[in-house]
């Protein structure tokens, strides 16, 4: 086994300035250190961190490492003591490990295939075209974030599970305060609290009368109206948010980007390499944890039962092992194969989704406006802050000629 260790001294809470892409200088300097790092939690837990591409995709396809919540009692920068982390609640599988996991997942595989996913492109290209008309008539100006990167994932999400669009207000704030990173541990409560409230009703509802959606689907099935609040809770979160900050984060690149976005203008066949290439730069989904059930070898290191590991994506998707020239964008990159929708059991189930929805939404925004800049200084958008469980910009105001 190695002797020589490096150690992360503490996980960054910001980004370099002019850098809003770039994951935090300290965790580069460390992945150029070495994939594995040694990382001690706020509690004082002696825990891991992988920096590395090969190493996170190990980890995360060894069912020796756990996802269930109840082994989460350590934060990086949080001092849990004393306070015993409860079981995820009935239907939130991210935060379980089978057969528990595949008792919820399974019945959702099938309504998210890359054929029914690329079934819905028409109707993704609707709502698009319906926000540009509405951007274009309202403009020359805008927040791209509240106009175009949120409602269309929002409405195509709703859609899916058959919640009523207009009751989107009621979960989409809750939803922001439980993944931005700037709630207060009372607030992110009762933002999640409201949230399950909330889906506990539309499941009453779809019990009664069903209606032609993935909820409804699951109506017959054996799961518990607990059980499908659950899983609705996961599927809304996760179908909305993380591609709302593709969207816009994915612009804010591209307009930083004027030759790679050229390409994309004038080469349409590079779209579906350029939404890859922008997921593995963007990595918006930067951070995973596991607990070691067992002792394990990873990298030449013992890991031993119990331990924490964080998973750094965003590093991972910038290993210059892996990715020549990492930290470039490079829309016309042949070495795909990323880490940004995750590795093994977990991987992302609606990758399909946020796929069409990226392909649909970006070269439309830029076609309909060539013109398309940013409104205020690049260092004056505003970003999540580095400690969010999902990545992107709180607001992107651009402009063009009208």
């Amino acid at each position: 086994m190695s002797e020589s260790v490096h150690t992360l001294a503490a996980m960054p809470t910001e980004r370099r300035p002019g850098c809003p892409f770039d994951p935090p200088k300290e965790l580069i300097e460390a992945r150029e250190q070495s994939p594995l790092s040694r990382f001690t939690f706020a509690d004082g837990h002696q825990g891991w961190v992988i920096t590395g591409f090969d190493l996170i995709r190990q980890v995360m396809a060894d069912p020796r490492f756990s996802s269930r919540k109840e082994f989460m009692s350590h934060h990086p920068t949080i001092d849990y003591s004393g306070y015993e982390v409860p079981p995820a609640p009935p239907g939130e599988f991210l935060l379980m490990d089978d057969p528990q996991h595949s008792r919820y997942r399974k019945p959702l595989v099938g309504k998210f295939t890359v054929r029914r996913m690329r079934l819905l492109t028409e109707r993704i290209e609707q709502v698009t075209a319906e926000h540009l008309d509405a951007m274009e008539k309202a403009g020359p100006s805008t927040d791209l974030v509240t106009a175009f990167a949120k409602p269309i994932p929002a409405i195509v999400i709703c859609e899916l599970l058959g919640v009523p669009y207009e009751d989107r207000g009621r979960f989409q704030e809750n939803i922001d305060k439980f993944l931005g990173g700037e709630t207060s541990d009372e607030d992110l409560f009762a933002a999640y609290t409201a949230t399950q409230e909330y889906l506990a009703e539309l499941v009453a509802a779809k019990r009664a009368n069903p209606t032609d959606d993935v909820l409804s689907d699951l109506i017959d099935s054996d799961l518990t109206d607990e059980e499908l609040r659950g899983m609705a809770l996961i599927l809304l979160a996760a179908g909305f948010d993380t591609t709302a900050n593709m969207i816009g984060l994915g612009a804010f690149a591209l307009l930083q980007n004027p030759e790679q976005l050229a390409a994309l203008r004038s080469e349409p066949e590079l779209t579906d390499r350029a939404i890859e290439e922008l997921l593995r730069y963007l990595s918006v989904a930067k951070t995973f944890m596991r607990s070691a059930l067992e002792d394990v070898e990873v990298g030449g290191q013992i890991i031993k039962a119990g331990t924490m590991v964080i998973l750094l994506m965003n590093t991972a998707n910038r290993d210059p092992e892996r990715f020549p020239n990492p930290h470039a964008l490079d829309l016309d990159r042949q070495d795909g194969g990323h880490l940004a929708f995750g590795h093994g059991i977990h991987q992302c189930l609606g990758q399909q989704l946020a796929r069409v929805e990226l392909r649909v939404a970006l070269p439309a925004l830029f076609r309909r406006f060539p013109s398309l800049r940013l409104a205020v200084p690049a260092e004056e958008v505003a970003v999540r802050p580095e400690m969010a469980d999902i990545y992107g910009v709180k607001s992107l105001p651009v402009t063009w000629d009208a």
